[in-house]
């Protein structure tokens, strides 16, 4: 593992959560918040996109030493509610991203979940995690956006390297 990869993993993370923010932004606050029904890990793409939202906190917050007991996100309305704060902690994720040091990797983060249970984990491992995490949302929420207008673009890795190298 090295940084230069994480840091290319989490420019890929912003790239993929944009991509389907602003599909399902132009679908409008409406269809946003319709409710896709019970196979889904949260119900409408709004709430998706705040668990998202939640979980960069959350493991950020516990990056930088403090265990939060609770998960935000629950708390959108509307996607439009969602897209200030997440501008903000995305440029928050980015320094901390590009602040860290080959040795940082190999720190053990050292958290309470939500519940107070304790965790020790290496810091590599879990910068690994929170885009990989996502993936598995951005995969509901592909799906959802399909349920409601249609397949949106493709967000695997391959279509943003080969658009962030002109050749997409």
């Amino acid at each position: 593992m090295s940084l230069e990869l994480i840091r290319g993993l989490y420019d890929y993370h912003r790239w993929a959560n944009r991509r389907l923010f602003d599909v399902a932004t132009a679908l409008g606050e409406e269809l946003s918040s319709r409710d896709a029904g019970k196979p889904f890990s949260f119900p409408t793409v709004t709430r998706m996109f705040g668990h998202l939202y939640g979980a960069d906190w959350i493991w950020l917050s516990r990056w930088k030493g403090v265990s939060p007991t609770t998960l935000p996100g629950a708390g959108f309305a509307t996607l439009a509610s969602i897209r200030s704060p997440w501008d903000d902690l995305e440029q928050e994720q980015q320094a901390f991203v590009e602040g860290l040091r080959p040795a940082d990797l190999e720190r053990v983060v050292e958290f309470r979940n939500t519940e107070g249970k304790s965790y020790r984990v290496t810091l590599g491992p879990l910068l690994q995690h929170v885009p990989n995490h996502a993936t598995h949302h951005r995969s509901e929420i592909a799906t959802m956006l399909t349920m409601l207008s249609g397949s949106p673009p493709d967000t695997g890795i391959n279509s943003y390297l080969l658009q962030k190298t002109g050749q997409g």
